[in-house]
């Protein structure tokens, strides 16, 4: 039987990810960057973004993809098929990467979940311990390079290292393409050194929740008594922590935020796992996102490039945080009509057909 739970989770996941994805299509170095005078408003949203949204749907996406390598090897017994999906995924990545946006997740994704392979088969507290550790491993690294080169000079839309990464992206399609590939061959580069070790970490608390048996019943008692309060005391911190007051702060913010995101999407899973109650028809539009996940998470990147690169090119140098949100409030109403309308006649996504085609 299809885990409905998942589908609506990763469904959200996916919409999610708009949240703070959107601001990198405009200039990706500096993703959100504020007025010199701000309105309220972008005060307001950060602090829903640091609670709710800030690492939250990445997370989620890398402990269902974990959990989803788990149920893979229980349907197919076959490691083998499961390599190849990750290498299709890759090479989709990296066109993505390349061509597109330099925000890729997909070839990220594909590595970390080869590492994860690893490890799956063995025994939950086996998958709990190997989980942590490259959590740790990854947020220890995060910590040590944060020292290289701190920043704390306020950069706003008129701030000079600004407006020349903007002429840098915007001068002509062929110079954006330019700055864009040039920036993934950096996220490249920390790929080995700390994002695949950041998401093979929760896809190890994916496979060790899902064998648990979280994203069918929910959290125990116990668990839940463990996450509630973990989740709420690290976001506190993420709040309080000023990165801007010392090298140590601006060091020490990202590993907690990461950890604060983590028992933000544990919590996440209990909650839908309680509501949705793996029951059919329940939150049917979510189920629908979910299950072409991919589809929409590059319809995503296409849509925003032509937003930000061609119809709307100075919304970069004028958008607040609520210009971004409404943005984004068109594209999640679209995204779920298309959703509706083409679960009408295909049963897969199209690039979800194309990836299951390309693995077989």
């Amino acid at each position: 039987m299809r885990n409905i739970n998942m589908d609506v989770l990763r469904g959200i996941a996916v919409l999610g990810l708009m949240f703070m994805n959107i601001y990198t299509f405009a200039v990706f170095e500096y993703d959100y960057t504020p007025s010199a005078t701000p309105p309220y408003s972008d005060s307001l949203i950060f602090t829903i973004n640091t609670v709710f949204i800030d690492g939250r749907f990445r997370s989620l996406f890398c402990l269902l993809f974990g959990a989803s390598l788990v149920i893979q090897w229980q349907l197919w017994q076959n490691v083998k098929k499961q390599h190849k999906r990750l290498k299709v995924l890759a090479f989709i990545g990296l066109a993505h990467g390349f061509l597109l946006w330099a925000g890729d997740i997909l070839f990220i994704y594909a590595c970390a979940g080869w590492l994860t392979l690893k490890f799956s088969q063995q025994d939950e507290e086996k998958n709990l311990r190997m989980g942590l550790l490259f959590l740790l491993l990854g947020a220890f690294i995060s910590f040590l390079l944060a020292f290289v080169e701190p920043d704390f000079n306020p950069v706003t839309r008129s701030s000079e290292s600004f407006l020349m990464a903007y002429d840098a992206a915007y001068s002509s399609y062929f110079a954006g393409f330019v700055s864009n590939f040039l920036i993934f061959i950096i996220m490249l580069i920390a790929v080995p050194l700390i994002t695949v070790w950041m998401a093979a970490g929760l896809m190890m608390m994916g496979v060790y929740l899902y064998k648990k048996g979280v994203f069918v019943q929910g959290l125990t008692n116990s668990q839940f008594k463990l996450i509630v309060p973990a989740a709420i005391s690290l976001t506190a911190l993420r709040l309080i922590i000023d990165p801007n007051q010392s090298v140590f702060m601006y060091a020490i913010v990202e590993p907690i935020n990461w950890l604060a995101a983590l028992s933000m999407a544990i919590f996440y899973c209990h909650i839908i796992v309680k509501v949705v109650k793996n029951i059919p028809n329940n939150w049917l539009l979510l189920q629908q996102a979910g299950r072409m996940s991919l589809t929409l998470y590059l319809m995503q990147t296409v849509i925003f490039i032509l937003f930000f690169k061609v119809v709307f090119p100075t919304a970069a140098l004028s958008f607040d945080r609520i210009d971004y949100w409404l943005v984004i409030a068109v594209m999640l109403v679209f995204q779920l009509f298309f959703c509706k309308v083409y679960s009408m006649y295909f049963k897969h996504g199209p690039c979800e057909l194309i990836w299951r085609k390309l693995s077989n």
